[in-house]
């Protein structure tokens, strides 16, 4: 029986599909953080459960020909890019795995093979979006950076190296204008302090940068020291919020934003559409994988000039409207109501016209559009984690379209679906997998499922 507290040397064989190195002790699973197939590791075991037990890397014994040093000084204490220590062609052969595991043992796909993985050519610097909590450390001393694992303690970062270089300036900025202005940061113990987090977004391809500061109030002093100091970094910032967020809640941003300079959004073009960026509007955080896995979900579904589309969970529209440039038709689907009026304006404001966007539930849309007698030549569907559900797969179904183009974010609920898609007569055909977030366990993909002649 393996042994709380006890040390071990152990023999990394796989990796699970949350990253974690994983290995047996007189055939007893133990899960090691930070670990790769092909290392032999001295370990403590810090917790033993009935099935499995997890243990804490003490030693590298013999290193992984996998293995590679961190670029990241913060690597082990913050866990965001929780992978860096792999090579990165090692990470994509893992998430490949992750994809044929999942369809194979959740999906009951015997032999099943994903096609395809597309990585990134430079896979550092590719989130348009980063949020940093400001805060105090133990000496008092104002410090921003992201919470370590599994706890609100600020570890202190000045440059990640997922978003932009100039993320770290824009952030001194603000704690200079703190420091100039004798202003606290919040302390979320007390619900005392005013600035909360940071929050900087950026339009890939039109350079403008957005900065949001969250704060503890309705309201911040004398605003025009730190409009100075931020414009004072870049002049492509070019709109500066202040977020109200008075609540004791762990939500990034607060439902009220006050423009203080510049334009109330930013813009930016994906898949040759132009988009408006407001602080609250979903966009996709890496716009160079996004493209590579719209374009491959469009290829798959092979859309024709007479093609009635229907995009279920469409967001802002990106699929939609990139898939409009095709079809005949295309109808969008989405439950957040802000996301479909960002939808709308985004057809109206590109000139586009063959679009129609509903805000519902897609389980209880999608029946009630099949029922009334639309029939989509070919279905794109874009679910959150947790996947889709029987009653909208049934409803798609039903109507029998030509494909059906599924995009993941989660292979273990994408193989579920599959395996409930599989009983209603439609099979998966095609898979790639699209690394949008280099250097984490996450994966999304795209797969093709077609009807069984």
């Amino acid at each position: 029986m393996v042994e709380k507290n006890k040390h071990y040397n152990i023999e990394i064989t796989d990796v699970s599909s949350d990253g974690n190195g994983v290995g047996q002790i007189d055939g007893f699973t133990v899960f090691v953080p930070m670990t790769v197939t092909g290392d032999v590791v001295e370990i403590v075991v810090v917790k033993v459960l009935s099935r499995y037990a997890i243990g804490r890397m003490l030693n590298i014994i013999t290193p992984s020909p996998m293995r590679k040093t961190p670029d990241c000084p913060v690597f082990k204490r913050c866990g965001g890019c929780h992978l860096q220590h792999i090579k990165y062609e090692n990470q994509l052969e893992i998430k490949r795995s992750f994809i044929e595991a999942a369809m194979q043992r959740i999906g009951g796909f015997d032999g099943f093979k994903c096609d395809e993985i597309i990585g990134m050519e430079k896979p550092e610097r590719y989130r348009n979006k980063c949020i940093f909590p400001i805060g105090t450390d133990k000496s008092g001393e104002t410090v921003s950076g992201f919470y370590a694992k599994r706890s609100h303690e600020i570890i202190p970062v000045d440059d990640c190296m997922a978003g932009l270089e100039i993320n770290g300036k824009i952030v001194n900025a603000v704690k200079e204008y703190m420091a100039e202005v004798n202003i606290k940061p919040y302390d979320e113990t007390r619900h005392k302090g005013l600035v909360r987090r940071v929050f900087v977004r950026d339009g890939r391809n039109s350079g403008e940068i957005m900065v949001v500061v969250s704060v503890n109030g309705k309201n911040i002093p004398k605003r025009e020291v730190l409009i100075k100091k931020l414009r004072e970094v870049s002049e492509n910032i070019v709109s500066i919020f202040i977020n109200v967020n008075e609540k004791r809640t762990n939500n990034v941003l607060g439902e009220e934003n006050k423009l203080i300079f510049g334009k109330p959004e930013i813009e930016d073009t994906l898949c040759g559409i132009n988009f408006r960026i407001s602080p609250h509007s979903f966009y996709q955080i890496n716009p160079v994988m996004t493209e590579k896995l719209y374009d491959k979900a469009l290829e798959y579904a092979e859309i024709t000039e007479n093609d009635k589309v229907l995009d279920v969970y469409c967001g802002i529209g990106t699929i939609s409207l990139a898939a409009s440039k095709t079809a005949k038709h295309v109808t969008g689907i989405e439950i957040v109501e802000q996301a479909v009026r960002d939808a709308k304006k985004n057809a109206e404001n590109n000139g586009i016209k063959n679009t129609e966007f509903f805000a519902d539930s897609a389980e209880n849309a999608v029946p009630k559009l099949i029922e009334s007698g639309m029939r989509p030549d070919v279905v794109i569907i874009d679910p959150p984690r947790k996947g889709s559900d029987e009653a909208t797969l049934k409803a798609i179904a039903s109507a029998e379209p030509k494909r059906i183009v599924y995009v993941s974010c989660n292979a273990s609920t994408l193989a579920r679906d599959a395996k409930f898609l599989a009983e209603l007569g439609y099979v998966p055909t095609k898979c790639t997998g699209v690394d949008m977030f280099p250097h984490t366990s996450h994966i999304e993909v795209v797969s093709c499922f077609e009807q069984l002649k």
